[in-house]
C-alpha cells in the first residue's frame, strides 16, 4: 500500500495561521521529500467567487496531482469555511495518484475537518472551476435525476470515451459498457474512490436499460451478509479494511451476487453480460483498483475468515471452501454439500 505522508513544519505553521485569520485565500499543498509541503499561497483581494478561477486554475498542473485549500467568505463556529480540492489529472503517473489519494485524509485531519465545507475531486480543470463548484452545489442541494443526455455526457467525461451522441438516440451505450450508468451510480463510485463511502451496491434497471445506484450504507464485514438480496442479483463494491502480516490494508473487493434459481433467465443473462464491462470501466477509467473479484449465490458465506482467505490465499495449501455451521452430531469428514456456493470470478 502507498505510504501516507505527514505535514512538514511549514505546512503546520501555515495551517495554524490560516485557521486564525483571513490573510490567506488559497493554499496549495504538494508532496515533496516524503512529506506534505507548501506549494503556493495566495492572499484575498476580492470576494471568494470573483477571484476563484483566476487564483485556482493557474496552479493546477496538467501532469502532477496536488491539493488546493480555498477559503470562502462564510464561517462556522470554528472559523472561516474552506473548499478542499483534490487535483489528480489523468496524465499524472499512477504512483503519484496513489500517494495523493492515500494522504488525502491525513491532510484534512491536519488542517481541521470542521473547517472544510465542501470537497471537490477533479481530473480536469472544468471539474474544479467555479462553474464546476456551482454545479456541485446545485447537485448537493437538490439532487434531481439527470436526463438521458446529461447521464451520457457525464459518462463520456468520466470515462474519456470519444463517441457521438444523437438527439434522436434514446440510449447511447459507451464503448465496452453494455448498459449506461446513471449519474447517481457514477457519483457513488467517485465517493467510493475518494473514500467518502466504503460500500456501493448497483442494480440494473431493466425497463430503462441503466445501471443504477441501490445502496451506499456504511458497511463492515459483519454487515455484508445482510446487504446481499435474496431474490435479485446485484453488483457490490466493498472496501475491506484489515491487517495482514502487521500491515494495515484497504482492499477493494467486487462482489457479484446472483441468487441462482430465484432469478429469471433474462436477469441472469443481463447481469452476467454487464459484469465484466462494468468492472473494466471502474478499474481502467475511474482508477479504482479491484484486488479481488467474487461471485456468490448467498451472502451467508461472506464472513471475515472467508474474505481474508480470498484476499490472502495460502500459497502452498489446498484452498478450502467456506465451512458452513457444523451439521448434526456424528457427521464427520466430508464437506457440507453447499460449501461451494461462493466462487471467485476469473481475474
Amino acid at each position: 500500500p502507498p505510504t501516507v505522508f505527514l505535514a512538514g513544519n511549514d505546512v503546520k505553521d501555515i495551517f495554524a495561521s490560516a485557521r486564525c485569520g483571513d490573510q490567506y485565500r488559497l493554499l496549495k499543498i504538494v508532496i515533496e521529500d516524503e512529506q506534505l509541503a507548501l506549494g503556493e499561497t495566495r492572499q484575498a483581494s476580492k470576494t471568494w467567487d470573483q477571484e476563484y478561477d483566476s487564483l485556482v486554475l493557474p496552479l493546477l498542473q496538467d501532469d502532477l496531482p496536488s491539493y488546493i485549500l480555498y477559503r470562502l467568505d462564510s464561517s462556522n463556529n470554528q472559523g472561516y469555511e474552506w473548499i478542499f480540492m483534490a487535483w489528480s489529472p489523468d496524465h499524472s503517473p499512477v504512483r503519484h495518484k496513489m500517494l495523493y489519494a492515500a494522504t488525502r485524509a491525513t491532510l484534512k485531519k491536519e488542517f481541521g475537518g470542521g473547517l472544510i465545507k465542501d470537497e471537490l475531486f477533479g481530473t480536469t480543470k472544468e471539474d474544479v472551476s467555479l462553474s464546476g463548484y456551482k454545479k456541485y452545489l446545485v447537485t448537493k442541494a437538490a439532487p434531481l435525476p439527470l436526463t438521458a443526455a446529461e447521464e451520457e455526457l457525464r459518462q463520456i467525461k468520466l470515462s474519456e470515451v470519444q463517441t457521438d451522441i444523437s438527439v434522436d438516440t434514446k440510449q447511447q451505450t459507451l464503448q465496452g459498457v453494455a448498459f449506461p450508468m446513471h449519474g447517481d451510480a457514477f457519483e457513488a463510485l467517485k465517493r467510493f474512490r475518494d473514500k467518502q463511502v466504503n460500500y456501493v451496491q448497483l442494480e440494473i434497471d431493466f425497463a430503462k436499460e441503466l445501471i443504477r445506484l441501490s445502496n451506499t450504507e456504511p458497511t463492515e464485514v459483519k454487515d455484508l451478509p445482510k446487504r446481499i438480496p435474496t431474490e435479485s442479483a446485484r453488483y457490490h463494491f466493498f472496501r475491506y479494511n484489515h491487517s495482514h502480516e502487521g500491515d494495515y490494508l484497504e482492499s477493494t473487493v467486487f462482489i457479484y451476487s446472483m441468487p441462482g434459481y430465484k432469478c429469471s433467465i433474462k436477469e441472469r443473462m443481463l447481469y452476467s453480460s454487464c459484469k465484466n464491462p462494468l468492472v473494466d470501466m471502474v478499474e481502467n477509467n475511474m482508477q479504482i483498483a479491484i484486488l479481488k473479484k467474487l461471485e456468490i449465490e448467498s451472502g451467508e458465506e461472506l464472513t471475515g475468515d472467508f474474505l481474508y482467505e480470498e484476499v490472502h490465499p495460502k500459497q502452498h495449501a489446498h484452498k478450502q471452501a467456506f465451512a458452513k455451521p457444523k451439521g448434526p452430531a456424528g457427521k464427520k469428514g466430508g464437506p457440507h454439500p453447499e460449501t461451494e456456493l461462493c466462487t471467485p470470478m476469473d481475474n
